[in-house]
């Protein structure tokens, strides 16, 4: 009796919820210590209890095939078929990782393509770390969106073989769902935005620096030409013109020699002609004193 799934209870993927998984598991569970112990008489409000005693996710471990608590956890929300607000309310948990984590796996056992692609898709911005029991009895490290990543894409997850998942590109096609948005692609978007904002920044501040640049270029565009060689009548101009030079110096420079020549004669009479009148003066007034 304590293993019957509730009365009540609708058929979900046309058949009874607790088929979902498979016998052998199932037998294992309702065999082990946890099953008969904690899980007993669990309803729908005690089992958020249970779930929140959890340290880890799993399936089945060891040679015996030995169910974690999660699995059993999971059977027993299949047993009671909890309501699907009780279900929101564990994916939508952001303080208990493992019980967003059963809500999800449960979601994903028994809701609607488009159900599961609604509650499970906003999970993948959840990047806690989890810790699964695999086969060798061994924990991994597991975040939060890598697990719900393995719901949406795998077949077989935690020991269980999920129902057929219809794709998504096809439920979109039909207008059964919104194309997704990626909280990545705003996270692109708004680094773009900054990026064109920067480079409009610096433009504006190599702007200036290119005008004062354009500036000296000009100036300095006197002083970078290249030096033209000189054609052959430039060549020739420039010879008569040396030698029309040499030859006026030549003719100018016995003139300017005979002029100092006889500039210096008269230099020299004159300096005779003082010194007589000179000792003429000193002549008579030798006498004058002889007489007097």
């Amino acid at each position: 009796m304590a293993n019957r799934t509730v009365k009540e209870a609708p058929t979900i993927k046309g058949t009874n919820p607790q088929y979902l998984i498979e016998k052998i598991i199932r037998s294992r569970i309702y065999d082990c210590r946890y099953w008969k112990e904690d899980c007993f008489a669990l309803t729908a409000e005690l089992i958020v209890d249970k779930a929140v005693e959890l340290k880890h996710i799993g399936g089945v471990s060891g040679g015996n095939i030995r169910p974690s608590p999660f699995l059993c956890l999971i059977l027993k929300m299949l047993q009671i078929v909890p309501e699907k607000d009780i279900v929101v309310e564990f994916i939508k948990n952001e303080e208990f990782k493992y019980v967003r984590a059963l809500g999800a796996f449960y979601m994903r056992l028994v809701g609607t393509s488009v159900e599961i692609y609604k509650y499970l898709e906003p999970l993948y911005n959840d990047y806690r770390k989890m810790k699964r029991l695999n086969r060798e009895e061994k924990f991994e490290l597991l975040h939060m969106d890598e697990f719900i990543d393995e719901l949406l894409r795998e077949e077989r997850v935690l020991d269980v073989q999920l129902p057929r998942l219809q794709k998504r590109t096809v439920l979109e096609e039909n207008n059964q769902l919104e194309p997704r948005q990626s909280v990545l692609d705003e996270d692109i978007d708004d680094d773009n935005e900054l990026s064109d904002e920067a480079e409009e920044e610096e433009e504006k501040k190599v702007k200036p620096k290119e005008k004062t640049s354009e500036k000296s270029k000009k100036n300095w565009k006197d002083y970078d030409k290249p030096e033209r060689s000189p054609s052959p009548r430039e060549k020739s101009s420039k010879k008569r013109r040396r030698s029309r030079s040499r030859s006026k110096s030549r003719s100018r420079s016995p003139a300017r020699e005979n002029k100092k020549k006889h500039s210096s004669r008269h230099e020299h009479r004159d300096k005779k002609d003082r010194d007589r009148d000179r000792d003429r003066d000193r002549g008579r007034e030798k006498e004058k004193r002889r007489r007097d």
